[in-house]
């Protein structure tokens, strides 16, 4: 066992290679070419990771609208309260005007200004689903003609990552790895589920990452899939679920585990060895041009062949196999049933059929993969053996 104070002293800052300029560049007349093609004149990107994704900035929320305007052909336009344009120009990643407005002044027309005196092909405008109903809402009312959706371009982007994404969601999930492994390298009898997430927190940040989420079950606790309102001290034969993330220059990793802290009973190995196969099942699913219907089908069968389920019934798999990951915890491509997008080469989406039993415990074992032309990859290494679960050291294909 090695206590938690002696694992923080270890950790060290990942390093990694932020995305480029060019990257963003690239994305941007992506965007652009998609616009001609929908016959949209300008999309909205509000200050949400769609704005960093194509733009580099993470500006944050507020109850002032900001973002920039895209339009389907030329230069973007910033758009910004005045007394926060200093500060914008000295984050601006990729060139652009600044269009302000004073708080007296109303920014939607301002938009609408901007976006009526674009010289661009096509006639609608297109909103950044994350864009708050408040600002949606009086954009609609500002804008003359037609205003959608983007969500279905801005998705197909931003699901098939780059190679300097997957460089950096690798990155990230390593540092988690060593995390997780360290966990179950301290755990003792009579610790806390919040003194272990407090040491995720913790180790996240001494390497160099900002800590995204931790959460910690022990026992009966495990069986429900987003834990329970109250701490838990961990006592020998406790199953154990970590779950835990992290994000490196904005890219999340996302890991979970499930163990036994002691000397597991036979049903324990039973509903752990369930789980296991179920994400071995949809890791064998996942191929180029399959659904991410077929990945959760092939997941749940898993269960639904053992007499678990059926469907979202439990005893079973109460949610969805798996989401994609990325600038987002949750984003697209998610594995569910009914989602029949094709998996192709750079999609990120993880692979967790969690079997709950309430009133009893749970297990979800969490890997994320990448999709290659040749199929799916790991990112880690996936837990083979519950007696052992960081045992393995050679990434499946």
């Amino acid at each position: 066992m090695t206590d938690f104070a002696t694992a923080l002293d270890a950790f060290g800052h990942v390093q990694a290679q932020p995305i480029q300029p060019a990257e963003l560049r690239a994305r941007v007349s992506g965007l652009q070419a998609r616009m001609v093609g929908a016959g949209i004149k300008a999309v909205w990107l509000d200050a949400s990771s769609s704005l960093t994704y194509y733009t580099g900035l993470s500006l944050g929320l507020s109850e002032r609208i900001h973002g920039a305007l895209v339009p389907a052909d030329g230069s973007m336009i910033y758009v910004s309260p005045q007394f926060e344009a200093p500060k914008l120009r000295t984050l601006l990643r990729l060139p652009g005007d600044i269009a302000v407005w004073e708080e007296h002044e109303n920014p939607y027309a301002l938009i609408a200004a901007r976006l009526a005196g674009f010289d661009a092909p096509g006639a609608g405008f297109a909103l950044d689903p994350a864009t708050p109903f408040v600002f949606a809402s009086a954009l609609m009312q500002a804008i003359q003609g037609p205003v959608t959706l983007a969500q279905a371009m801005i998705s197909a982007q931003r699901q098939v990552k780059s190679p300097a994404e997957l460089a950096l969601m690798q990155a990230a999930m390593d540092a988690s790895f060593r995390v997780q492994k360290a966990v179950h390298a301290g755990l003792r009898e009579g610790i806390s589920t919040t003194e272990v997430a407090q040491f995720i927190l913790a180790a996240h940040s001494a390497l160099g990452l900002k800590p995204l989420f931790a959460a910690v079950q022990f026992g009966e606790a495990t069986a429900y899939p987003h834990g329970v309102p109250h701490p838990q001290v961990l006592v020998d034969g406790d199953m154990v679920l970590v779950d835990m993330g992290g994000t490196l220059q904005g890219y999340s990793s996302d890991i979970t585990r499930t163990y036994v802290f002691g000397t597991p009973t036979p049903r324990q190995r039973e509903l752990w060895e369930l789980e296991r196969q179920a994400q071995a099942a949809g890791f064998a699913a996942a191929r180029i041009g399959a659904t991410c219907a077929s990945v959760d089908a092939a997941a749940r069968k898993v269960f639904t062949d053992t007499g678990f389920g059926p469907g979202y019934q439990v005893p079973g798999l109460p949610h969805r196999t798996g989401h994609g990951l990325g600038l987002d915890i949750h984003e697209a491509p998610y594995i569910v049933g009914g989602n029949d997008t094709p998996l192709e080469a750079g999609m990120c989406f993880s692979i967790e059929p969690m079997l709950c039993v309430y009133g009893e415990c749970g297990v979800r074992l969490e890997d994320i993969v990448y999709m290659t032309h040749s199929g799916p990859r790991w990112f880690v290494p996936p837990a083979e053996r519950l007696d052992d679960p960081f045992g393995v050291t050679e990434i499946g294909t």
